[in-house]
């Protein structure tokens, strides 16, 4: 599932005109210029609104201009049950974006999807985006969808100014993490602040957890068959990173507001203590949206002053340089001239850097410069650290299916609640697991 993203700034002016003024620049060097022609409309259905919205039509904005093609857009938070009827109808849209690589294959496997091979340049893609992130959009060797923006998950937030009062620094490893907790907890603070809530799907903040640590501590390869249901979940290296985050959320005093504050707390606004004075807590794991949560909460606050991150903490250096990543696949439903000229331009890192310009987004392509993200120096080692990761993994229960994706939330609320009932949880997981996957 698509995690929402933040109900950022609005559209600026001055925004819009950077980015058709940089679009209009580069246009010699984009995918497909040859255009088709005016009198065509394209119709988009995703998931973005508000300021996504607004940055999604500044981001075409310059290809409409160009090409004479009409961008129809309908974006919906509902939009994974309006494509289903109306690829059921026989009536979908040209262009849409799916919720998660689960949907991807759902609809590739059906036949639903067009394959994209001959629409784009994929040796310019691979060099531009990495093999990693062309992978997350392929089935059985063909590509079918692309990353229009991405999310890094992999993070820990802290207030700089609260650890500097304790005289700490961003921890580094697990174990470095776990002696700040104690630290702080001696103070008499909660170290961490945990929403759970997120309406139909409260849970997830949760997996993201478990899958960071899945990742960090036995590896990118088990964390594969894990979230591709090859790996029983309770296996030692699945139970063991349940336990290792009882470490955190099972412990009297480590979690603002216990686990009752975990289970009730919305995850949009779990991190609002980390700015109360005296400060609530100390840290916050979540993805790269969050910071604007922390802005539309109290649009006083500064990135890189009173909030800031640090990579996930190191657990087994063999895996340094994972990352869990999200993002936001748009896939062929109806093909046409024009909604094959406006997918392949939405590949190109100028089409991707009118959106990092205006926030919210992180963009995989390696040829978006860092000059592109607003000016604070957060934004750009965000786009930076995405660059660099040396492998990429999508979120986890993004992958799975989603009688699967649904009970892997409800443990995570369940093990929040109830840490002594491990062995329950899994058990009852691992028999989602026997009959949930397609075989």
């Amino acid at each position: 599932m698509t995690r929402p993203g933040p109900a950022a700034r609005r559209l600026r002016p001055a925004w819009a005109r950077l980015g058709l003024v940089l679009a209009m620049l580069a246009l010699p060097s984009l995918t497909g210029c040859g255009s088709s022609g005016s009198g065509q409309v394209v119709h988009v259905l995703g998931t973005w609104t508000g300021s996504e919205q607004d940055s999604f039509l500044a981001m075409v904005a310059p290809f409409e201009e160009r090409t004479g093609i009409k961008v129809d857009y309908q974006g919906s938070r509902n939009s994974d049950t309006i494509l289903a009827d109306r690829v059921a109808n026989a009536t979908p849209p040209d262009l849409a974006v799916l919720s998660s690589p689960g949907k991807l294959l759902q609809y590739a496997r059906a036949g639903r999807l067009v394959p994209l091979d001959d629409t784009l340049d994929l040796p310019a893609m691979t060099r531009q985006y990495g093999s990693s992130w062309l992978e997350l959009g392929a089935v059985n060797g063909k590509q079918y969808a692309v990353f229009v923006k991405a999310s890094l998950k992999s993070l820990i937030w802290y207030s700089p100014k609260a650890l500097n009062a304790h005289g700490l620094k961003p921890p580094a490893s697990w174990d470095a993490l776990r002696a700040s907790d104690q630290v702080i907890a001696r103070s008499g603070v909660s170290p961490w602040c945990i929403g759970l809530e997120s309406s139909s799907t409260s849970g997830w903040p949760g997996t993201d957890w478990l899958e960071d640590i899945v990742l960090a501590q036995s590896g990118p390869d088990v964390y594969s068959q894990w979230a591709t249901g090859k790996l029983p979940w309770n296996s030692p290296q699945i139970k063991r990173a349940w336990q290792t985050w009882g470490e955190v959320i099972g412990a009297p005093g480590l979690v603002h507001g216990d686990s009752r504050g975990m289970l009730l707390t919305n995850f949009g606004s779990a991190g609002a203590p980390l700015f109360g004075q005296p400060p609530g807590c100390y840290f916050e794991h979540a993805a790269s949206f969050i910071s604007g949560y922390y802005q539309q909460g109290n649009s006083q606050l500064k990135a890189g002053q009173d909030f800031d991150f640090t990579s996930f903490p190191s657990i087994d250096p063999a895996f340094n340089g994972s990352e869990e990543v999200a993002g936001d696949l748009l896939g062929m439903f109806h093909s046409t001239p024009g909604a094959r000229e406006l997918i392949a331009y939405l590949t190109t890192p100028q089409a991707q850097q009118i959106w990092v310009a205006r926030g919210g987004a992180l963009s995989p392509n390696r040829e978006v410069p860092l000059t592109a993200y607003p000016a604070d120096s957060l934004s750009r080692r965000l786009g930076q650290l995405l660059i660099n990761a040396k492998t990429v993994r999508f979120d986890a229960s993004d992958l799975m299916p989603d009688a699967m994706q649904s009970a892997f939330y409800r443990a995570a609320l369940a093990y929040a609640n109830a840490p002594a009932q491990l062995d329950t949880i899994l058990t009852d997981l691992e028999r989602f697991r026997t009959t949930g996957y397609s075989q």
